[in-house]
């Protein structure tokens, strides 16, 4: 059984740079510190490729049964899903004190972070959350659904809909990979050609299909298969070519910084040092609790810390910078050992290990990522 070290390494550095992307603008920095991680949508689509993968590999585990697949799929998601929503509702219409903050311009990112507006369909958003369908609403219906109370699940919606297109299509890497192609081809068409009012956020799964096959085509390599490399090169093509109709050059980034990762875990080099670091895997165990609870953390610190700067940019992101780094910090650690760790070993007792049923004829290997036996690896 191979372990993918490497990739939970990927997983955790995502989620820090996910967090400190939403740190930064609301701190007083140079616009080149602001740039550098002005980026976190690319690495959402990097964790969409880790998910291709790990979900994959997961269904082949599980002989394709749909009943302890998605048991285990609801252990991982919801229990600390809900907590961490239930909070950001609590906050949602809590001011940021942005008119103490004079140094946040009315353009500036951190405005779209830290929303103040209560949604006027608050009910069906609330409800489109908790059922993770909020990413299947166009724009002319319930528009910024897809971001509302709580910013980060929207990747989450687009995960459902992935495991449901994944049990539907089971029959293979190759089948699941065509799905997954067919799908983003048609979002990007409809993207071209559909009004405003009938276009779809990033969290509908056509937008976004093509990084998970990306993941789906990673795991034959993985395993050794005998022309995984040809399949898995002309799935990196369809991709950046989908990627361009799309007009996003930008979103060219994500295939590569994937591709290097994956090759540091099947190959050793200094990419593969870096994210086998012990401290970097433990960023990749908590990191699904990081990447949801930060953003309702620092908004309460934002609220609290504009009281206390009132105006004063310099003693704002003095105290600012090491606070929103380290409070989330703490809240994912406590997230992970107290809700998230012990909900998968109940979601694994409820339906069977993986690695304790009979994969399917013709499989070869299985591929599991984590730490170390009976530990959690973390987002996907």
């Amino acid at each position: 059984m191979k372990r993918l070290e490497c990739l939970d390494g990927l997983r955790g550095l995502l989620a820090l740079y996910v967090m400190l992307g939403h740190m930064a603008p609301f701190a007083a920095l140079p616009g080149w510190m602001q740039n550098a991680v002005s980026h976190g949508g690319a690495a959402v689509d990097v964790f969409f490729m880790l998910s291709g993968l790990v979900i994959a590999q997961s269904l082949l585990g599980f002989g394709g049964q749909a009943t302890p697949f998605l048991i285990a799929r609801a252990a991982r998601i919801f229990p600390v899903f809900l907590p961490v929503f239930a909070l950001a509702v609590a906050v949602e219409p809590w001011s940021c004190g942005f008119e103490r903050m004079p140094w946040v311009g009315p353009d500036s990112a951190a405005r779209a972070i830290c929303a103040t507006i209560w949604p006027r369909g608050w009910l069906a958003e609330i409800l489109a959350h908790l059922s993770m369908t909020h990413g299947l609403f166009p724009n002319g219906i319930l528009p910024d659904i897809w971001i509302s109370f709580l910013g980060a699940a929207w990747s989450l919606s687009a995960e459902w809909q992935f495991y449901c297109v994944a049990l539907l299509a089971s029959g293979g890497s190759r089948r699941l990979c065509g799905v997954l192609l067919g799908l983003a081809a048609a979002g990007a068409v409809w993207h071209l050609t559909a009004p405003e009012a009938w276009q779809f956020s990033r969290a509908f799964l056509p937008n976004k299909a093509h990084f998970f096959a990306l993941g789906v085509a990673s795991v034959p390599l993985v395993r050794g298969d005998k022309g995984a490399v040809g399949e898995y090169i002309w799935v990196l093509a369809a991709c950046v070519a989908i990627c361009a109709l799309q007009n996003s050059p930008g979103k060219l980034l994500p295939p590569a910084v994937w591709t290097v990762c994956l090759g540091a875990q099947l190959r050793p080099g200094p990419a593969g040092w870096v994210l086998r670091n012990a401290l970097v895997r433990y960023l990749g165990a908590i990191s699904y609790c990081l990447y949801l609870v930060n953003e309702p953390i620092h908004k309460l610190e934002v609220i609290a810390l504009s009281r206390l700067a009132d105006g004063n940019p310099a003693l704002f992101t003095a105290l600012w910078v090491p606070i929103a780094i380290g409070l989330p910090i703490l809240a994912a650690i406590w997230l992970h050992a107290k809700v998230e760790a012990p909900a998968l070993r109940w979601g694994r007792a409820l339906a069977g290990r993986p690695g304790d049923r009979r994969p399917p004829a013709g499989a070869t290997q299985q591929v599991r990522t984590g730490l170390a036996p009976g530990k959690p690896a973390g987002f996907i």
